[in-house]
């Protein structure tokens, strides 16, 4: 399979379950190696994750629901409910943070550069997160991107005995998949790219 046709089989999967047939010393190697190789900027390896399963995945998102309890009308949460219920079914939760003492020092060390690292730092976290998307979807392990911060940071740094200085950036729920992705549809490319000679 070519690398464009692994960016192809990557979709958002919402049906997932925790019927995986990988160990989870092999998931938890994949996730590390596509980590590991994903390229940062002066190779400041910013990137930091913290993988979830069992127990810990299902108290992530009983975190998320009742964090958002308090702030989505009970007449609206069911939606909200069902959704963090789906997440739950699936087999672990990977949390992607950012190390800003790393990029803090960047800034110090590199002045010149210093309003860059902060952005560097999240187009980092970006091809983290989709090279470990990608990685897991080619295991046919589904998996869907969620972003759940700020407003669970501080129970999940709590909770987890996470470093002060990790920023939380996004949540990638993954599993068995339960049922494929819907139709993905593009605009004209015409209106997103240009070429010129």
């Amino acid at each position: 399979m070519s690398f464009l046709d692994q960016i192809k089989q990557r979709r958002t999967i919402y049906a997932i379950g925790n019927n995986v047939s990988q160990s989870q010393q092999v998931i938890e190697q994949t996730i590390q190696e596509a980590v590991r190789f994903s390229p940062s900027a002066f190779n400041s390896q910013t990137s930091r994750v913290v993988t979830l399963y069992g127990a810990s995945h299902l108290k992530f998102w009983s975190i998320v629901r009742e964090t958002l309890r308090k702030m989505v009308p009970a007449e609206a949460f069911a939606n909200t409910d069902a959704k963090l219920s789906s997440f739950e079914a699936g087999y672990g939760t990977v949390l992607f943070f950012e190390d800003q003492d790393t990029v803090k020092a960047l800034q110090e060390q590199f002045a010149l550069y210093a309003d860059n690292f902060p952005v560097w730092s999240e187009h980092s976290t970006g091809i983290a997160q989709f090279a470990v998307w990608t990685a897991l979807a080619e295991q046919n392990i589904g998996a869907s991107l969620q972003h759940y911060n700020p407003v669970v940071d501080t129970e999940v740094a709590q909770t987890f005995d996470i470093p002060a200085s990790w920023k939380l950036r996004a949540q990638l729920v993954f599993g068995s998949i339960e049922a494929p992705a819907g139709e993905k549809t593009f605009i004209e490319n015409s209106e997103r790219f240009k070429s010129f000679n």
